[in-house]
């Protein structure tokens, strides 16, 4: 089959087409002809040379497919071969084909394709996982959301007021805020001309908000705190601002705040089966009815992902950028 293979860490002309054995399915494991494959921040890290996949996933960059079962044993998911699915994995998804635990994928919902489908996974996956999951958003309660432009971000402003909640987001931009405001955020602040800690306080009445969805840290963690209402939680889902923060601490202790975080790919397979479970029963119904849809910017040929890589380097992207097979 033909691959996207990391030839060595750096930028994106390290990533090159190859020839590699098509993989073998084991068990529990379905093999996908895949149709298109969604590229997210991991990749880039992987790319680099500072997010080795973990032990026993392949090497190939790639955590998020869609494309039709073509073999393997899809019972324990129910499913069959010639169904039309979009997974989650490890590593392996710039491919041809990929093998993949049955219980990671769903079905493609109606009405997407398979372009819009292959950049469901990783983003929903995360988002319900850290903004549902760990940090416990509940009814009547606000979320803030970092990077709001990205997949990540995309997905987390659209579900989260799908839901009922009031989101606000952070951006780089005025066009950025516009267009996430446009999926439903109730704010977009530019975090390069605007204070976003003044901004949220402004907009929530001094109150702050319950729970920030943060994939920058540094720095960021000193203001999140200050823009967190009591009992409020952030959730770290990744440290493009450094690995490094400071904060009153005491701010923590006297208004019951939470600061925790996590990372998805190394997580066992019965843990990904049981967000898959909640998607496709709270998440899925929504992106059937059209009431929240994959933001695809962009998408490239599989033999063009040093391009793709590149555009997502520049940061000029608004939503996901994905590769066709």
């Amino acid at each position: 089959m033909k691959a996207i293979e990391i030839s060595q860490p750096g930028g994106p002309e390290v990533l090159v087409p190859v020839e590699r054995p098509t993989p073998e399915p084991g068990p529990g494991e379905v093999l996908i002809k895949v149709a298109a494959a969604g590229i997210n921040r991991p990749d880039v890290l992987q790319r680099k040379g500072h997010y080795p996949p973990p032990p026993g996933a392949s090497d190939l960059p790639g955590l998020e497919v869609a494309g039709e079962i073509v073999g393997g044993d899809g019972s324990s998911a129910g499913l069959r071969t010639g169904d039309q699915v979009c997974a989650l994995m490890t590593g392996g998804g710039y491919a041809e084909y990929v093998a993949v635990p049955a219980v990671q994928c769903l079905p493609v919902p109606r009405g997407l394709s398979m372009v819009e489908a292959a950049g469901l996974p990783e983003t929903y996956f995360t988002v319900w996982s850290n903004v549902f999951d760990r940090g416990r958003l509940a009814q009547g309660e606000t979320l803030l959301v970092h990077g709001g432009a990205s997949g990540i971000g995309t997905t987390a402003v659209q579900l989260a007021r799908a839901l009922g909640h009031p989101v606000y987001a952070t951006v780089g931009s005025d066009e950025r805020a516009r267009a996430v405001e446009a999926l439903g955020a109730t704010l977009g602040i530019n975090y390069k001309t605007q204070d976003f800690v003044e901004e949220v306080k402004r907009a929530t009445d001094g109150r702050g908000v319950d729970v920030i969805l943060d994939m920058v840290a540094g720095d960021y963690i000193e203001r999140d705190v200050k823009c967190l209402a009591d009992d409020g939680r952030i959730v770290i889902i990744a440290v493009l601002g450094g690995i490094k923060s400071g904060f009153d601490a005491g701010q923590v202790l006297r208004r019951r705040l939470t600061i925790t975080g996590s990372t998805l790919r190394a997580r066992p397979v019965e843990f990904k089966a049981g967000i898959a479970r909640a998607l496709h029963e709270h998440v899925w119904p929504l992106l059937e009815q059209g009431r929240i849809k994959p933001v695809v910017h962009a998408t490239f040929p599989l033999e063009q992902a040093s391009q793709a890589h590149a555009l997502m380097d520049s940061g000029a992207h608004i939503g996901k950028i994905v590769l066709t097979v």
